[in-house]
């Protein structure tokens, strides 16, 4: 591990110390003033009025409009309307794209504005939010927004932290500040913040408060969310300030009554607002491949106008000749002539880019989105919460999601702890009440402290301890109710426990309902009642639960002065101390004897497991993204079936080797191409991702110092780890060593930077992995490692989370979803979809997105066919018309042709077209890879679909003038409109049984959409080429009684049909041959290597190796021990001062009940005892203390190793109590406080300590030794390799 602390965001600005806060001086700040845009100058200080949204009054017009016209399609027929404008150019009635451009900008800005209005309404909420802010020598109710940089604020007890403020004091012992950061990043334990001594010595009231003029000197904003320095000056004398004195925006305040803080960061220089990142314009792949089809059509059309014109001025002087008439109303040059010509077939031809095809897009991505918010399936009732789709443009993208970035906390698991099973002795509990019968008959009613919310309950174990026969049982619920650093309060004649952890409270909460109650605390004396008796144990020494230790120890003396340590911890730890070891690597916790195993489970999400496995099974891949500890993340991967036993895991120091001969073309780099195709995960922290992510990171190198890795700290154990990962890598080589001979020479690579290289290494190795945890990652990292993975492998990223850590992750990748919760809406707000639980991901992109991406594909491939189909004959006609880009086709027929006429059917495959149904969809996730390799719709099917509406086109055409050509040697004579009716008719019909035979399912509605829209060609027909229209305006309705005129012959009757049925007959035989040629020779898949690879054990993570997986892992932080010990932490009875009387502002919470701190009980009473627990002490009774079954302790070893390979969602936590005596070895530094404290009792106090060894259900443990001395249980000063950065 790296001991070099790498920060994320380490620029220039960031780290000099040039932004100075003046306590209670506004005109102070507001004299600054820093380089804006151009000449402008900005206030350097911004006031905390956030704005997220992209619009306001004045910029919506001009910037909307500047989106849209991004759209090449939109400047397409922009610029063809500029040149219909023109009169001596123009072809096609000028409302032919008019109208329909101007429909398709509304319909897109009512979009946008709609979605904008509710980032306004979500902004003006925070803002308009209440606070108390020092004006004069009080305190007054302001909004947020009125809040600035260098007021001082007033905080009460579940109040939010309107900004980033320095904590000035606090009514707590100390002046700490109790915060739930569970808006933040989900986690609900509680974290403490400490203002200084001298400002809580000094600020004891509001006055002196108002006459503060302290100077804080600090960093300028940026994005650490951890990590902060700066000083206060302050009488002419200078203190330190670190994140411990920093209350953060979006916190809550827990459990303490009143704080004040002076505003250091406003706004959008918060640290949460600077991790929140941009609003980016998403755009999905088949949108960019439109541009680009849009280019590449409106290039063909010009080549196509050209050669069209070049046959205009080969036949321009023989045109003359034959229409001299023509010629002289024009009075210009053949050059002339020609280059109008030009202009005028680029108009006709413009059809060719249908604009309606957009706006019937706009409609099925709002209805596909309709029908997401319409799915019960995803609809979660406990919380009343549907899915919604708050973007209706992407999707089509939900059905090509290669890559899934999830948080954990608050994503994958709920954050409870609930206690699952426990191992007493050798013997194991599980729950009698797995289906909850029981709790709903309380079945601890038997204690007055119970708080029924324990979901374990067995029946023999409460026996057992109502009993009171059992030393073990006795001895294991005493622990877990001591040795632990939970702070209680007592509301309402009720006990509230608040821990730095949840698990830990869970632990003490099933002491507390087993009969044994943690009560109260002081400095040195810890309260419990025990089966309805109260007992005061006086706390001797505390050593705290840190990620190096990694177990926690108490030693105290009981009531009957004896003294004993308990110790809980991580199951790899304990198992090393019960163990004898050599005489020189004793330590202090030698003498330990296992009591039992505990199992707490961190509670998955409903399904999380098997929506991961379904959506691996359909080819995407998981990353998760968490700030938690490795440890944590691992566990969770194995639980939600993200990991598994047969993996081979790597971690930092293996990828470091690997990416460091990725590039050298030799054995390791072809090593390297082929291990990939083995189950394989990585394993990385924020430190690694700090070395590797800095192309993406726009900051000097030369701030980043390579890291250098201190062998003298590191722990006896590490180097053998390391020995046996470097000869697990070798054997890897070896194994793999001459297999593949790729190069990766490529030009483009070769001129990447170093720092880009081994970026696209990383992705390189990393998207062959089954899985990537990426742990202790800040907000900004997350959203670092989706850019990394989308600018390097090009592919469809989503973003799920819950909290405000996750904001930045979500609008950075091309998908973001949102989990509504108890959370906080941060990622709600900045997601494009919302969803109530992590499971319903599964339905959300297997159904509704695979059928999305389907429809949309089909829906585009059908409509470039119609459109070429209808619309090519105009090309074919200007070879018989002299090349005068004269129309084939009425002009109202152009323009209705793509809005009405083949309009329903189109609209029908993009919002209701199935394959298979949705759980089809389910059961088969492979179905879902067409998607993500793009093969419903890409340039090949454009292709195709060029190519057979060309071919329909031609056959309509020149079988039509075929036909026309020898009716005309039997006497009759079509004319030009008759000829432009019958080729519209065949077109009509013929892409309407196209469509016919491309949907899958006929249903009513659909059979309704085709004679809708074949009856809408009638009727508007039938009204364009009324007599009626044709005398109001002949220019505009010039096409009198045409369809009328065709209809009646039978001739041309005959010709409609058989151009219909030459169209349809042979792409009918076609597609039958092919789908009967594709059964009998179905497509080989790419067989993948099923070689094992076979290397050493090592490799393996198994049970009992020393680099196994330990099962502890929910310790988020550490404890209080330190403040306990210190005193700091906990409440006196004194006499209340002045500031505590006059505190509170002098005008009521408009928001809040206004409850006088006064009147509230003390949070940390000490050595109190409730008046319920008094009188209902007489419920218990009293039994004495016997003995077990002598053969207990062999079965407790035994259990300990079955315990450990149990299920992964469960955590193990073993604890042990134990006599101490003889002489005390010092193994680490890191534990010398603990140690001098206990070495003072650990001699004197032999005799009349409880010898617990002496019992008989100790004995078989004990029974081999000599003497007392020789007998005690030695344990290794090593210490688990494994640490958390």
């Amino acid at each position: 591990m790296d001991d070099a602390h790498l920060e994320e965001d380490l620029e220039d600005k960031d780290t000099e110390f040039t932004w100075e806060v003046k306590a209670n001086d506004r005109a102070y700040h507001k004299q600054f003033r820093k380089k804006g845009f151009l000449c402008w100058r900005q206030k350097k200080y911004k006031s905390n009025a956030i704005h997220t949204a992209k619009y306001n009054v004045f910029s919506f017009l001009p910037l909307n409009l500047y989106e849209q016209f991004r759209r090449v399609s939109n400047l397409y027929f922009l610029f063809i309307i500029i040149l219909q404008s023109i009169p001596e150019i123009s072809t096609l009635p000028w409302f032919t794209l008019f109208a329909p451009l101007v429909c398709l900008l509304m319909i897109r800005a009512a979009r946008d504005l709609v979605d904008d209005i509710g980032r306004h309404r979500s902004d003006r909420i925070i803002n308009n939010r209440p606070c108390q802010i020092l004006k004069g020598k009080s305190f007054l109710w302001k909004k947020w927004k009125n809040l600035c940089v260098g007021d001082v604020v007033c905080l009460s007890k579940d109040n939010i932290v309107p900004a980033d403020l320095l904590l000035l004091a606090s009514t707590e012992p100390s002046s700490l500040c109790y915060l739930e950061t569970a808006d933040i990043d989900g986690e609900t334990n509680l974290k403490f913040r400490q203002a200084l001594m001298v400002t809580h010595h000094e600020l004891t009231s509001p006055k002196k408060m108002a006459s503060f003029q302290g100077i804080v000197t600090c960093e300028e904003p940026n994005s650490r969310m951890h990590h902060f320095v700066g000083s206060l000056e302050w009488n002419s004398r200078k203190y330190p300030l670190d994140i411990g004195n920093l209350l953060l925006r979006g916190c809550k305040i827990r459990n303490t009554d009143t704080c004040y803080g002076l505003v250091i960061y406003a706004g959008l220089d918060t640290k949460i607002m600077k991790n929140c990142g941009k609003i980016h314009l998403k755009r999905t792949k088949l949108d960019l491949m439109m541009n680009k089809l849009v280019i590449l059509i409106f290039m063909s059309l010009v080549i196509a106008s050209m050669f069209l014109t070049l046959g205009f001025a080969f036949m321009v002087k023989e045109f003359k000749a034959k229409h001299h008439y023509m010629s002289s109303m024009q009075g210009r040059t053949d050059a002339m002539d020609s280059f109008f010509i030009f202009w005028g077939f680029l108009i006709l031809l413009s059809v060719m880019v249908p604009m309606a095809m957009f706006i019937i897009a706009e409609f099925i991505y709002l209805g596909n989105s309709i029908f997401i918010n319409w799915d019960l399936s995803m609809y979660y009732e406990p919380l009343d919460i549907p899915a919604k789709a708050r973007s209706t443009s992407l999707n089509d993208h939900l059905g090509q999601v290669q890559y899934i970035f999830s948080d954990k906390t608050g994503t994958l698991t709920q954050n409870i702890m609930t206690f699952k099973k426990c191992c007493i002795n050798g013997c194991t509990y599980d729950s009698d009440d797995e289906h909850g019968t029981l709790r709903k008959r309380n079945p601890y009613s038997w204690n007055p402290f119970a708080d029924g919310k324990l979901q374990f309950y067995n029946k023999e174990l409460e026996s057992l301890v109502r009993g009171k026969q059992d030393r073990a049982v006795q001895e294991f619920w005493r622990l877990l109710a001591i040795c632990h650093t939970v702070m209680v309060q007592e509301k309402d004649n009720q006990l509230l426990y608040q821990a730095a952890s949840p698990d830990e409270e869970a632990l003490v909460a099933a002491a507390r309902n087993f009969g044994y109650v943690f009560l109260s605390r002081t400095q040195d004396t810890i309260t419990l009642v025990e089966l309805g008796e109260e007992r005061v144990y006086q706390v001797l020494a505390m050593m705290d639960f840190n990620s190096v230790r990694k177990r926690m120890s108490v030693l105290v003396r009981n009531p009957e002065g004896s003294i004993c340590l308990y110790t809980k911890g991580a199951d790899t730890v304990i198992l090393e101390r019960l163990h004898h070891k050599g005489v020189m690597e004793a330590t202090t916790e030698e003498v330990l004897a296992l009591l039992g195993v505990t199992a707490i489970e961190d509670k998955l999400q409903d399904g999380v497991p098997e929506t991961i496995r379904c959506l691996k099974k359909g080819n995407i891949k998981m990353w998760v993204l968490t700030g938690d500890k490795p440890e944590t993340a691992v566990n969770i991967g194995f639980a939600c079936q993200l990991l598994s036993e047969n993996m081979s895991i790597l971690e930092d120091k293996d990828i470091k080797g690997l990416l460091e001969n990725y590039w050298d073309e030799n054995e390791h780099q072809r090593a390297f191409q082929t291990m990939t195709h083995h189950n394989m995960a990585l394993v990385i922290n924020g430190e690694f991702l700090d070395q590797l992510l800095l192309s993406l990171r726009k900051e000097p190198r030369a701030l980043v110092q390579n890291a250098v890795v201190d062998e003298a700290t590191q722990e006896p154990g590490v180097s053998a780890l390391d020995f046996l990962q470097a000869r697990r890598i070798s054997q890897m080589w070896r194994n793999f060593g001459t297999t593949m001979a790729t190069s990766q020479s490529d030009a483009s690579k070769t001129r990447e930077s170093p720092e880009e290289r081994r970026e696209r290494a990383f992705v390189d190795l990393a998207s062959k992995c089954q899985a990537v945890i990426c742990c202790r990652v800040t907000p900004k990292q997350k959203a670092l490692v989706v850019a990394l993975v989308k600018k390097y492998q090009q592919v469809v990223t989503l973003a799920i989370g819950d909290g405000a850590n996750d904001v930045n992750m979500i609008k950075t990748a091309d998908i973001g979803v949102g989990l509504a919760g108890q959370e906080g809406m941060q990622a709600v707000q900045n997601s494009d979809y919302v969803l109530a639980q992590f499971c319903y991901l599964q339905r959300l992109l297997l159904v509704h997105g695979r059928w999305s991406y389907m429809r949309i594909c089909k829906f585009l491939r059908y409509f470039f066919y119609k459109t070429v189909a209808s619309m090519m004959a105009q090309i074919w006609f200007s070879l018989f018309n002299g090349f005068s880009a004269q129309p084939l086709y009425e002009g109202w027929f152009l323009a209705l042709f793509n809005l009405l006429y083949s309009t329903l059917p189109v609209l029908y495959i993009g919002l209701f077209e199935q394959d298979v149904t949705a759980e089809k969809s389910l059961k088969m996730p492979e179905l879902y890879t067409a998607g993500q390799k793009d093969e419903l719709f890409n340039y090949s099917i454009f292709v195709q679909a060029i190519a057979h509406g060309t071919i329909t086109s031609l056959i309509n055409f020149f079988v039509t003038i075929l036909v026309s050509y020898d009716m005309t040697k039997t006497g009759s004579s079509p004319d030009y409109q008759s000829f432009g009716v019958l080729v519209a008719i065949s077109s009509l019909l013929s892409i309407t049984l196209e469509v016919i035979l491309v949907v899958k399912y006929w249903t009513l509605l659909f059979v309704g959409t085709v004679v809708v829209s074949l009856s809408s060609y009638v009727i508007f027909t039938s009204l364009t080429e009324s007599l009626l229209l044709f005398r109001i305006s002949p220019k505009t309705f010039p096409f009198l009684f045409a369809d009328y005129n065709v209809i009646r012959e039978p001739s041309s009757l005959l010709v409609i049909v058989l151009n219909v049925t030459l169209n349809t007959l042979p792409m009918l035989a076609v597609r039958i041959i092919r789908r009967t040629v594709l059964k009998r020779h179905p497509k080989k898949e790419e067989e993948v290597p099923s070689e094992e690879l076979t290397v050493e054990p090592a490799m393996r993570l198994r049970r009992g190796m020393p680099a196994r997986r330990s099962s502890y892992a929910f310790s988020h932080h550490e404890g209080y021990a330190n403040l306990i010990t210190q005193g700091t932490i906990l409440r006196r009875h004194t006499h209340v001062d002045e500031f505590y009387g006059d505190t509170a502002c002098n005008s009521p919470n408009p928001s809040e009940e206004d409850v006088p701190w006064q009147h509230k009980e003390s949070i940390f009473n000490p050595r109190k005892i409730s008046i319920l627990a008094k009188k209902r002490r007489q419920h218990y009774g009293k039994g004495s203390q016997g003995e077990v079954h002598p053969n207990a302790s062999s079965q407790t070893t035994e259990k300990q190793t079955a315990i450990n390979i149990d299920n992964h969602e469960t955590k193990k936590l073993p604890t042990t109590t134990s006599a101490m005596s003889g002489q005390l070895q010092v193994s680490s530094s890191e534990d010398q406080a603990f140690y001098s404290a206990l070495s003072q009792y650990s001699l004197a106090s032999r005799p009349e300590r409880m010898d617990v060894r002496s019992s008989s259900w100790k004995g078989p443990l004990l029974r081999d030794s000599a003497s007392s001395r020789s007998s005690h249980l030695e344990v290794t000063t090593q210490l688990h390799s494994h640490t958390s950065s």
